[in-house]
């Protein structure tokens, strides 16, 4: 790989992508590097404005021996889109249309800069949806999703990105581009590559087009802000919620008492303000409408049900829409943490149901041991397929691999994963090489070598 791009070779870039297409140096001093702070290191982008323009960039590079960074909204958070100076950045960016919204399908085709909440507003407008949602909707792109393998607030009943694609356009590391748009479910014919590439962290290409799945719309009905008296008695609300609301069910979202209550004062609230009491951990559910029943009427009875039997401690039913704006405040902005305490590292982790309540208690239990009973543990995430996400904060320098240690250790065992769904990037290639089979791994480098043998895709992701 070259350590330097040269005056030629940028000069070539530059035609090739017209006015606009290149921004170096100072030019880039504007640009929001997104969540992590070398993602614009290497100090050139080029932001092809269609597929043709990317194919041909990625073929100057393949040549050229230059390392090629994908970016889409850059807002993952395990380093999957930092570079450094002799890469260029290819964001997708001007590759932001929407191509067809066909409604007897119930698909749409898509560029791979188009982001999620605009897909989601395009459907909307023939009252569908793209049945993925997450906090990052306003600045996460389809190809950047795809790319990680997003998963979000409804991935418990249609899951990941992964399996909201039909077909898919993406670029080799040679530049040519591999062209699978197929609009069907049913599709034997061969390999499927759009699974490969699907979580690939752009390592063995780069998603230019997809054809996206889509369902129907339907309003929520009911939203709640639930108290529980314990993470178990959490899982027994969720767990007859499931089953009173079958396939009307958006969202069962869990959040312990520390991050419920640092969020809600970020933002000037109180939980007492909704008449709650303190409680270990809350969770907001949402139930789209039903012609058959009144949903919210029925929500409000299951709960009352639940407070009953002690599984339930206080709720909070969204009385409008912004009560209900609030109650998603609470949980989307993540961000309020890192506020209320600015060290605070994300871990994104997978544990089976039935052993989430006692993994949450010892790792509290084990961060407090090891360091401080003082240490800041919040825990949040998406109860319903088991991903928290938890934050650490008041870490002491050198504090990682232990603090890893204690979250990491036992979860394969346990049929757990030490990454949900913001994937392996530079952050967790450590935890990838300590906790992966090694068997896997080769077999994955295999595939690396194969797609790109010259090693120019987003090199040191994934696999270092």
């Amino acid at each position: 790989m070259t350590t330097a791009l040269d005056t030629a070779f940028l000069a070539r870039l530059d035609a090739l992508l017209g006015p606009g297409g290149l921004m170096q140096g100072e030019a880039l001093a504007g640009t929001d590097p997104g969540y992590h702070p070398d993602n614009l290191a290497a100090g050139v982008q080029a932001s092809p404005r269609s597929i043709e323009e990317a194919a041909a960039v990625l073929a100057l590079c393949h040549e050229a021996g230059v390392s090629v960074v994908p970016h889409g909204g850059r807002t993952g958070l395990v380093g999957g889109g930092a570079s450094r100076p002799g890469q260029i950045v290819l964001s997708t960016r001007r590759l932001d249309r929407i191509v067809e919204i066909d409604t007897a399908a119930r698909l749409a085709v898509v560029e791979a800069g188009v982001n999620l909440q605009r897909l989601q507003e395009a459907a909307a407008e023939h009252g569908l949806t793209p049945g993925i949602d997450l906090a990052a909707r306003g600045s996460a792109t389809i190809g950047g999703m795809i790319a990680t393998n997003a998963g979000g607030i409804e991935a418990f009943r249609r899951g990941t990105m992964r399996h909201r694609v039909l077909g898919l356009e993406f670029l080799r590391a040679d530049g040519a581009v591999v062209s699978d748009l197929v609009r069907v479910l049913k599709n034997n014919t061969g390999y499927d590559l759009k699974d490969l590439i699907a979580g690939s962290e752009g390592t063995l290409g780069i998603v230019t087009r997809a054809v996206i799945r889509l369902e129907r719309l339907v309003p929520p009905a009911a939203t709640a802000l639930v108290a529980c008296a314990s993470a178990e008695a959490a899982l027994t609300v969720a767990g007859r919620l499931r089953d009173r609301f079958p396939g009307r069910l958006r969202a069962l979202e869990i959040m312990w008492h520390a991050y419920a209550e640092t969020v809600a004062q970020e933002h000037g609230l109180a939980l007492s303000g909704f008449g709650l009491d303190p409680a270990p951990v809350y969770l907001l559910t949402e139930a789209e409408q039903d012609p058959d029943i009144d949903i919210a009427a029925a929500m409000e009875a299951e709960i009352g049900a639940l407070w009953q039997e002690g599984a339930v401690t206080g709720a909070a039913l969204a009385q409008n829409e912004r009560q209900r704006e609030l109650f998603w405040r609470i949980r989307d902005d993540s961000d309020a943490i890192g506020r209320a305490c600015p060290d605070a590292k994300t871990f994104d982790i997978s544990v089976p149901l039935s052993a989430l309540p006692g993994y949450v208690a010892r790792i509290r239990s084990d961060l407090a041991a090891a360091f401080s009973p003082a240490m800041r543990v919040y825990v949040f995430g998406h109860l319903a397929d088991g991903n928290l996400h938890v934050m650490v904060g008041d870490r002491p320098d050198g504090s990682g691999p232990r603090i890893e240690a204690i979250l990491y250790d036992g979860l394969a065992e346990a049929g757990g994963s030490f990454s949900a769904e913001h994937g392996i990037g530079l952050e967790k290639q450590d935890a990838f090489r300590r906790y992966g089979d090694p068997a896997r791994r080769a077999a994955m480098a295999a595939v690396k070598a194969a797609l790109d043998p010259k090693g120019i895709l987003n090199p040191g992701k994934i696999l270092s």
